[in-house]
């Protein structure tokens, strides 16, 4: 395994940006989407991504256009077949990404290797149509990912074991923090802390606790900024784990289970306030609230780690 030649299949934003982030660091890299609109819009996402990072000191604009030329976009698989390693980035149906795998599996050689951003869908079930489901594992990047430098990398029972390790420098070496789980379960380990936080901050609301402001405000004023600097396990060490075990043993018993919070969401659904794309959900999402977090983001990019 001595190429590198990226290929993403998807260019929405996630494809893109994961494109963006490999032709930073000199990758050429192909962008395949059946939708040419997608691929017509390629330079300008990725302008964008670039023009965020400039204006909070993580790029060089010098070096702006360089990186837009290493991205080539393409609506023909064949385009790709060469590449070693192929990004899948397309919608989260199972059956999409098999009717993908196997035009892919019809051009490219047996060492090409399937790398999915899947969110949540199990190595085994993605690799269950594949005639080499050893090529096969996840790499979950997330969101946006040029900010978070997050990818989940998740073998299947088949992929081949060096994998793993390979695909962890490849991408340890463009300054991602690429981690190995040492098995796939749902929703990984990012989205299972995310959605097991998420479950006892609706608990909270629904139970009259507090209003989603303060559980909000609360998050951002302590362990948003707590886990920027050390993660659970570690903080449980500087805590004193016979500490954290008095706590446990009278608080575990009294934090949300089971899903019936899931109700607050099932309703704003239901009345079509589904979040900042219709304007509504927990809060309004006017200009004002936009323009709020896009400043808060921007305090944050430039307090990040520079790669």
């Amino acid at each position: 395994m001595q190429s590198n030649h990226f290929a993403v299949l998807g260019a929405g934003l996630m494809g893109v940006g994961i494109a963006t982030h490999f032709a930073r660091y000199g990758h050429e890299v192909w962008l395949f989407d059946t939708d040419s609109a997608r691929i017509s819009e390629i330079s300008a996402v990725a302008g964008s991504i670039l023009d965020e990072l400039i204006a909070t000191g993580q790029f060089s604009p010098e070096h702006k256009t360089a990186v837009i030329r290493r991205l080539k976009g393409t609506t023909t698989l064949q385009d790709v077949a060469s590449s070693q390693v192929l990004v899948e980035a397309i919608p989260e149906r199972l059956e999409l990404k098999h009717a993908l795998y196997a035009q892919l599996e019809a051009c490219i050689g047996p060492d090409t290797v399937i790398a999915s951003n899947t969110s949540g869908l199990p190595p085994d079930a993605l690799a269950a149509t594949l005639q080499h489901p050893e090529r096969l594992l996840i790499a979950h990047f997330w969101h946006p990912p040029h900010f978070i430098p997050l990818v989940e990398i998740v073998p299947g029972t088949a992929t081949r074991p060096e994998l793993t390790g390979w695909l962890q420098q490849l991408l340890l070496d463009m300054q991602l923090e690429a981690v190995v789980l040492d098995r796939a379960a749902p929703g990984f380990v990012g989205n299972r802390l995310q959605f097991a936080l998420l479950r006892e901050a609706l608990h909270i609301v629904k139970s009259g606790i507090a209003s989603a402001e303060v559980v909000d405000q609360v998050m951002r004023a302590s362990l948003g900024r707590r886990y920027a600097m050390v993660g659970p396990l570690e903080a449980a060490d500087m805590t004193g784990l016979a500490t954290v075990q008095d706590i446990c043993r009278h608080l575990l018993p009294e934090l949300a289970t089971g899903s019936d919070m899931l109700s607050l969401v099932t309703e704003k659904v239901a009345r079509g306030e589904t979040g900042l794309r219709s304007g509504q959900g927990f809060y309004r999402w006017d200009d004002a609230r936009k323009e709020y977090i896009q400043q808060r983001r921007e305090h944050q990019l430039r307090f990040a780690l520079k790669p």
